[in-house]
C-alpha cells in the first residue's frame, strides 16, 4: 500500500499543481469574463429561477419544479466534502484553505452554469424522464463517441469506485473514533447495506435517499447556524485569520502558502463538483422551460454548497482549535470542534449524520456508475461485476488508510475533470448563445422559453422542439 500510495501522491502533485490549479482557475476566470460574470451579475436572477412553477417534460404535461430540483440537490450536498473534506483542508494546509476554497466556487460557478446549461440542451427524452450529462455533449454536441466514453468510464471509476471508498472512509473513522467501533465490522455492515439497494434496483436507491438525507442535512445546518450564532464575535477575527493565512508571509516563507492553495482547490472541487462533469448528470434530468434555468440554479447551488455549508464547518473548526498537528483524521475534526462547542452528544450527532450523508452517497455514486454504465453498453454481465466492484471499494475504503483513498479521489477527479472542461470548453459558443437568448427574453419582459432552432447549429439536439416546448405555457 505505501508504495501505491507514494506513487499516486506524486502523480497527483504534478496534476494539480503544474495542470488542475492552471485549468481550474483560468478556465473559471474565462468563462466568468465571456459570460460577462452571469454568476454574479445574474444572482438575483437565481433565486427568482428557483421559485419558477412552470415545467416541460417529454411528455409535455408539467413536472418537478426548479424549487423541487434544487431543494433535493442542495440537501443532497451536504455531505462528506462539506464534514471531512473541509477540515482536512483545515488540517492540511490551514485557515488559509477556506480563501482559496471560496476562490474555487466564485469562479467554478460559472463552469456549473456552463456544463449544466450544456446538459440541458443535449438532453434525451426516455419515457417519463431524461438522461444527459458529460458522455452525451461530447457525443451529440462535439460528435466524439469515443471522447464521450472515455468519460463515461472515468466518471464510474471515480464515484462508483474511488469516491464510494471515500465515504465508507469517512463512516469508519467516524464510528471508530466516537464509538471505537471495529473497522472490519464496519466494512462488513457497509457491504450488506449497500449490496441490499444496489441489487434491488434505482427505485430502491431513490426510496431511501430522498428519505434519509434532506432531514439531516436540515438538521446540521441548523446546529452549524446554531454554533455559528453563538459565536459570532469570533467571526470578523477568523475570516481576518483566513485571509493572512492566504496570504501572509509566514506561509509563504515556511510552504505552507503552497499547502493552502492546493487543499482548498482540491477540497473545494470535491465538495461543490463545479466543472468536473458530475452534476450535469442531475441537471440533465430537470424539466425547465429554459435550459439557462437550470445552469443558474447549478450556479446558486455552487454558492450554497461551499460560502454557505462550507465556511460553517470552516469557522466551527477553526474556532474549536487544536487542527494544527493534530492525530485527529477529517471527519473526527469536524465531530472534534463539535464537540468543544456543544458537548458530546454533538459529537455522536456528526457520527451518526456522516453515516447517513456518506451511506446516502455511495448509494448516488453508484447509479452515476450505472447510468455511464448503460450509455457505453448495456450489458448485465457488465453490470453485475461493476455491482461487486463497488462493494468490494466499500469495504476496501473503511478498512483503508485516510490519506491513500483521498489521494485515490484527488487523482480519479482530477483526470475526470480535464476531460469535461476540455469539453465545455469547446461547446461554450452553444452555452453563450443560450445565455444570450435567455437574456433577450428577460429584457423584452418574458418569461423565457428555449426552441432548438435558437442555435446556429442544432445538430445533435434531441429535444426543445417548438411543439413540446410550447406545452409549458398550457
Amino acid at each position: 500500500m505505501g508504495f501505491i500510495e507514494n506513487l499516486v501522491g506524486e502523480v497527483n502533485d504534478v496534476l494539480w499543481e503544474y495542470v488542475l490549479i492552471i485549468v481550474l482557475i483560468g478556465l473559471g476566470l474565462w468563462f466568468t469574463v465571456k459570460t460577462n460574470f452571469v454568476q454574479f451579475r445574474m444572482f438575483p436572477e437565481m433565486f427568482r429561477v428557483i421559485f419558477d412553477k412552470r415545467a416541460v417534460s417529454a411528455e409535455g404535461k408539467k413536472g418537478t419544479s426548479s424549487f423541487q430540483a434544487f431543494a433535493i440537490s442542495a440537501a443532497s450536498r451536504v455531505g462528506t466534502g462539506n464534514l471531512a473534506g473541509v477540515a482536512t483542508a483545515v488540517a492540511a494546509g490551514g485557515p488559509g484553505a477556506v480563501f482559496w476554497m471560496w476562490l474555487i466556487a466564485l469562479l467554478g460557478s460559472a463552469s456549473a452554469f456552463v456544463e449544466s446549461t450544456l446538459a440541458q440542451v443535449y438532453k434525451v427524452p426516455e419515457k417519463n424522464q431524461y438522461r444527459g450529462g458529460p458522455a452525451y455533449y461530447m457525443e451529440k454536441g462535439l460528435n466524439k463517441r469515443w471522447l464521450a466514453i472515455v468519460f463515461a468510464i472515468t466518471i464510474t471509476f471515480t464515484y462508483g469506485l474511488v469516491f464510494n471508498s471515500v465515504q465508507s472512509n469517512t463512516i469508519s473513522l467516524a464510528f471508530s473514533g466516537e464509538f471505537d467501533f471495529n473497522k472490519n465490522y464496519m466494512a462488513v455492515i457497509l457491504a450488506l447495506l449497500t449490496a441490499i439497494v444496489i441489487f434491488g434496483g434505482l427505485r430502491s436507491i431513490a426510496n431511501v435517499t430522498q428519505i434519509i438525507v434532506p432531514i439531516m442535512a436540515i438538521l446540521y445546518i441548523f446546529i452549524a447556524i446554531y454554533v455559528l450564532i453563538i459565536n459570532i464575535t469570533a467571526v470578523p477575527d477568523m475570516i481576518g485569520l483566513i485571509i493572512e493565512n492566504a496570504f501572509g508571509i509566514r506561509e509563504v516563507a515556511g510552504g505552507g502558502f503552497g499547502a493552502a492553495i492546493m487543499m482548498g482547490i482540491k477540497r473545494g472541487l470535491f465538495s461543490n463538483e463545479a466543472g468536473m462533469g458530475s452534476a450535469p448528470n442531475a441537471a440533465a434530468t430537470a424539466e425547465v422551460t429554459h435550459p439557462a434555468k437550470q445552469g443558474l440554479i447549478q450556479a446558486l447551488g455552487v454558492f450554497f454548497d461551499t460560502i454557505l455549508i462550507c465556511s460553517a464547518t470552516a469557522f466551527i473548526i477553526i474556532s474549536a482549535g487544536g487542527y494544527e498537528g493534530s492525530e485527529l483524521d477529517g471527519i473526527q475534526l469536524t465531530q472534534n470542534a463539535f464537540g468543544i462547542h456543544i458537548g458530546d452528544w454533538a459529537a455522536v450527532f456528526i457520527a451518526i449524520a456522516i453515516f447517513l450523508f456518506a451511506y446516502s452517497s455511495i448509494l448516488g455514486n453508484y447509479y452515476y456508475g450505472e447510468n455511464n454504465i448503460g450509455y457505453v453498453k448495456d450489458s448485465k454481465v457488465g453490470l453485475f461485476i461493476y455491482r461487486i466492484a463497488v462493494l468490494a471499494m466499500v469495504v476496501f475504503g473503511a478498512i483503508a488508510t485516510f490519506d491513500l483513498v483521498w489521494a485515490l479521489a484527488d487523482l480519479t477527479m482530477a483526470i475526470m475533470a480535464l476531460i469535461n472542461l476540455y469539453a465545455i470548453t469547446r461547446l461554450f459558443k452553444v452555452a453563450s448563445r443560450v445565455l444570450k437568448d435567455y437574456q433577450e427574453q428577460r429584457k423584452a419582459g418574458k418569461d423565457p422559453v428555449f426552441y432548438r432552432d435558437t442555435l446556429e447549429d442544432d445538430t445533435g439536439v434531441a429535444f426543445w422542439d417548438r411543439e413540446q416546448a410550447e406545452h409549458a405555457d398550457k
